[in-house]
């Protein structure tokens, strides 16, 4: 699993990087504006509408597959898998049929405080952007294919023809008309699938008109899926309620909470969603061996090495959040205002990010063994306290309250999960996570400290944007210092993993 992710987390990098790019530019032409405004719902509306039934899909399929590969073979597996295809498309009709005859009443639910020129760009923007979801359907699951075959890297790059399409289509709209930002999404969509769909073929996949609603194993696989897709909806029902709130306290609310979000995004992205990839195919597999003491192992080891990464850079991000919003957005329409409303809701997101790295996990952890209803309960309770939390905080912090509010609930939401999950099968080397936890922070508070000050004095001689990137820098080499000297389980075994391999590449060189 180590190599595997290690992998994904540098591919990642670059499509993060990319995606960035992507980012940068709509900042730099668009700014926080209502344009902005306007376009990122247009996103956001088909995300929320179906997201959270591919990513239930995409759950279920997995652990399913595994099992209908087992018993019956690849064969039916492939059956299986057009069955879910052409039901998705059925699906995927009937959703873009219902938002194209209510799309202003949709956009109006998402973003109440439109009004005028911006609510009538939405809406337009809408009516084309939900056409992609036919794509992002087909992506989930053969996605899920890809990684249950052993190949997780063309997953990971479907990134790079989607960020390609949109930052293309951004510039296209400045110059011909800022109706091609849509159509732009809709393209960049399609990329992605046609970019599968040779490496899904190779792997043995031919398409067949089946669709088989009785069908035993995707009777099984709704009722596994039904409690994801309510979970599902609570993650999209928060997105929603943050928009909304967003809308209504100030002109490119929605794009300051987007962009604050795409940097917390590639924190995950780089070190948890690449874990999880390679984790879950595998645990799935263990689940369904009855492997109990493999897959708390396997758990276990996920949790510490995420801390281990991801806790330093959220100490780093809460730090450096506006000389970051900056070095990154500030250019061009996006202004001392926007970075200012950016910088600070990022500095509360970052506070959650430990909390939904290790909610992920332990949520695959349920899924895996086929317990969709405790992640679902867990959600429903956090989403409750987010609501509430959103309503006070806003009132007192305005954008920034949101993001706090999200924070404070994911964090909670990991907290009920760790319960559960104890309960469930036992220990699985809680103490050693909390020993680990407390000196990863502990490396990461000195990190941050002595950062921060190299970074102030860095000031007095080299501009904003080079002392940034000099001070992170210097205090990625400080922390991975202190904690080799920690003895940190997993970091050993990075270490020694690394001294393994250049012991083989020296060996091939005398050789």
């Amino acid at each position: 699993m180590k190599k595997t992710a290690i992998l994904l987390m540098l591919i990642t990098i670059l499509s993060k990087i990319f995606g960035f790019t992507r980012d940068i530019i709509l900042s730099y032409i668009y700014g926080a504006s209502n344009i902005s405004d306007a376009y990122l719902i247009s996103l956001s509306i088909p995300m929320v509408i179906f997201a959270f039934i591919g990513i239930a899909v995409s759950t279920g399929y997995i652990p399913m597959y595994c099992r209908i590969e087992q018993e019956y073979g690849e064969e039916e597996g492939n059956r299986y898998t057009n069955n879910i295809v052409n039901i998705l498309i059925i699906i995927c009709t009937v959703i873009v049929v219902f938002g194209l005859l209510f799309t202003k009443e949709i956009v109006r639910l998402f973003a109440s405080g439109f009004k005028g020129e911006t609510l009538a760009l939405a809406v337009r923007f809408t009516r084309i952007s939900l056409f992609g979801i036919y794509f992002t359907s087909l992506i989930y699951i053969f996605n899920g294919f890809l990684q249950l075959k052993g190949n997780y890297i063309i997953p990971a790059l479907v990134g790079f023809p989607l960020n390609l399409a949109i930052i293309i289509s951004i510039f296209l709209s400045f110059n011909i008309s800022i109706m091609v930002l849509p159509i732009g999404v809709v393209v960049a969509n399609a990329s992605q699938l046609l970019f599968l769909l040779p490496f899904v073929y190779k792997k043995g996949y031919r398409y067949k008109l089946i669709t088989n609603m009785k069908d035993k194993h995707v009777i099984q696989m709704i009722y596994l899926i039904f409690p994801v897709i309510i979970g599902g909806s609570v993650d999209q029902i928060n997105v929603l309620v943050d928009r909304t709130i967003a809308s209504s306290i100030a002109v490119g609310g929605i794009s300051a909470l987007n962009y604050s979000n795409r940097l917390v995004e590639f924190i995950q992205g780089i070190f948890v969603t690449s874990i999880s990839i390679a984790m879950y195919p595998m645990i799935s597999k263990m689940a369904v061996e009855n492997n109990t003491k493999e897959l708390k192992r396997t758990i276990s080891e996920a949790i510490n090495i995420i801390g281990l990464l991801v806790i330093p850079a959220t100490v780093g991000s809460m730090i450096f959040a506006e000389p970051v919003v900056g070095l990154l957005f500030g250019r061009g329409a996006f202004d001392l205002k926007a970075i200012h409303m950016t910088s600070s809701a990022l500095f509360f997101y970052s506070i959650g990010i430990i909390g939904i790295g290790f909610r992920d996990i332990l949520s695959r952890a349920f899924y895996s063994m086929q317990d969709t209803k405790t992640p679902m309960i867990n959600a429903t309770v956090a989403m409750t306290m987010n609501i509430f939390l959103n309503i006070i905080l806003s009132r007192f912090m305005g954008i920034a309250g949101l993001a706090l509010a999200t924070s404070i609930s994911a964090i909670f939401c990991t907290v009920l999960l760790f319960i559960s999950f104890r309960k469930k099968l036992g220990a699985f080397g809680l103490k050693s996570i909390a020993a680990s936890f407390l000196k990863t922070i502990l490396a990461s508070l000195i990190m941050g400290a002595i950062a921060k000050v190299i970074y102030i004095v860095l000031l007095k001689s080299l501009s904003a944007n080079l002392a940034l990137i000099s001070s992170v820098g210097i205090g990625a080499v400080l922390y991975f210092t202190i904690i080799c000297f920690m003895r940190i389980e997993e970091m050993n075994i990075i270490v020694n993993r690394f001294k393994e391999k250049l012991k083989i590449e020296n060996k091939k060189a005398n050789f």
